[in-house]
């Protein structure tokens, strides 16, 4: 920006510590220096928008066009089934509870109520064989959040390496905190992660990277592709986590849909998980808890850099960055451990592992090849012919009016495969099979 200011003889002026002189016009010109604000650049690094916001904006653009048009939704894996009711019952007195003076509760510990984190301690790690103490369990509002934040307490100089494909959150979390490199649009893959392709050749299971990584992401059952590996299997890469110095950070959100006795419902329960890894949860799939938000993070004291404890610095972290997840919630996720509320989530789990087993099905009688669906609510196919996974999209939603997920857009290995959910209700899944079917 200038700005002039004009006297009778020579002048000069001092503006932002710069001399500016101008003796034939006897003007000084003050240059003001340019002060601006910067940004985070590594948000500019982002290719495109999250892929299921991507996908909401296609199918809005195509429900505009054709608002006659029903469309059924298995994409974005969000249930739709009610709360259960012994967790509504509870929901509904602690909202009394807020009602009274007597009984009111405002912030949340940072850790969580002890009600909650000693039914969580119980029933989820100690019934299993599991030392996990209260102190070494954080609530908060779901796996999402705490999958994206848990990065903050590694340095930006670790490597990540993440199964590809992959839930999106882990690597673009890392994208944001500058820890990927570079992105090459071509092979779509950033130069600082190390992929461990999950393909039909190894049954989508990964294997032990060729490189050696610092933080190794790994979410089982998996989600895009339904499949998941034994404890046997999960102990070899405790093994080699401990063996190499890396940390695991292991997203356990679907554990309640694992139907085979030969896979692990936690990470602890391999031996010496608990001095190479951090197990995320959630509430949303197990119970239902979408629109409710909770989940929770297991960090072990055993888990340390040098002298440096993990759960010490998370407790930091979240002590500072959260405010606790609300009262009425947690009494709600207490409700998902009594035995009214563990009966009707079973018969929850079967209803979604249902539709899942319909839709497998379905889709192997109309010719595709499949993938998934028994350990986890997620199908995972092939795209018929040579259609890419977005081709297959467009082509699904404009000639059966059906929403799915492109596999693409977990990461490279997944062009070419599509994923359906089982989150939708049972009339809903057994018309979109219909639909399907005569494509």
């Amino acid at each position: 920006m200038l700005a002039t200011v004009t006297h009778q003889c020579y002048t000069k002026a001092k503006f932002k510590g710069k001399l500016l002189c101008c003796k034939k016009k006897k003007t000084a010109i003050m240059m003001e220096e340019e002060i601006m604000f910067k940004v985070n650049d590594n948000y500019q690094k982002l290719p495109g928008s999250y892929l299921f916001s991507t996908i909401a904006k296609k199918v809005s653009a195509f429900s505009q066009a054709n608002p006659d048009k029903n469309i059924i939704r298995l994409g974005i894996g969000d249930v739709t089934q009610p709360i259960a009711p012994a967790i509504i019952d509870a929901m509904h007195k602690a909202v009394d509870e807020m009602g009274d003076a007597a009984t009111f509760h405002g912030y949340a510990p940072d850790l969580g109520y002890e009600f909650l984190r000693s039914a969580i301690a119980k029933n989820d790690y100690q019934a299993r064989g599991c030392d996990i103490s209260t102190d070494e369990i954080f609530v908060s509002d779901g796996a999402k959040s705490d999958s994206g934040n848990i990065q903050e307490i590694f340095s930006v100089d670790n490597r990540i390496a993440v199964c590809d494909p992959v839930y999106p959150v882990y690597v673009d979390s890392n994208v944001m905190a500058g820890r990927t490199g570079e992105y090459d649009a071509k092979t779509e893959t950033w130069s600082n992660v190390i992929y461990m392709p999950c393909t039909m050749e190894n049954n989508f299971v990964p294997e032990l990277p060729k490189e050696t990584p610092d933080i190794i992401y790994l979410c089982l059952p998996n989600n895009p592709t339904g499949t998941t590996i034994t404890k046997d299997e999960l102990q070899v890469w405790v093994d080699y986590a401990n063996k190499n110095g890396a940390v695991i950070i292991y997203d356990a959100a679907y554990e309640a849909y694992i139907s085979e006795d030969n896979v692990a419902h936690t990470i602890y329960e391999c031996e010496g998980a608990k001095t190479c890894a951090i197990e995320l949860k959630s509430f949303s799939k197990n119970a239902g808890f979408t629109g409710v938000r909770l989940g929770y993070t297991v960090v072990p004291k055993e888990l340390k850099c040098g002298d440096v404890s993990l759960n010490a610095m998370w407790a930091r972290r979240h002590g500072t960055k959260f405010n606790g997840a609300p009262y009425i919630q947690q009494r709600a996720g207490e409700a998902v451990y009594s035995e009214a509320g563990k009966a009707q989530l079973k018969e929850q789990v079967a209803y979604y592992m249902n539709n899942a087993k319909t839709i497998k099905q379905g889709l192997k009688d109309a010719g595709y090849t499949v993938f998934g669906g028994v350990n986890a609510p997620y199908i995972w196919l092939k795209t018929p012919g040579e259609m890419t996974s977005w081709e297959f999209f467009d082509y699904l939603l404009e000639n059966a009016n059906v929403v799915g997920t492109p596999g693409s857009g977990f990461g490279p290995s997944g062009e070419g495969y599509f994923r359906l959910t089982a989150f939708g209700s049972y009339e809903n899944t057994l018309a979109a099979l219909e639909r399907i079917k005569k494509m």
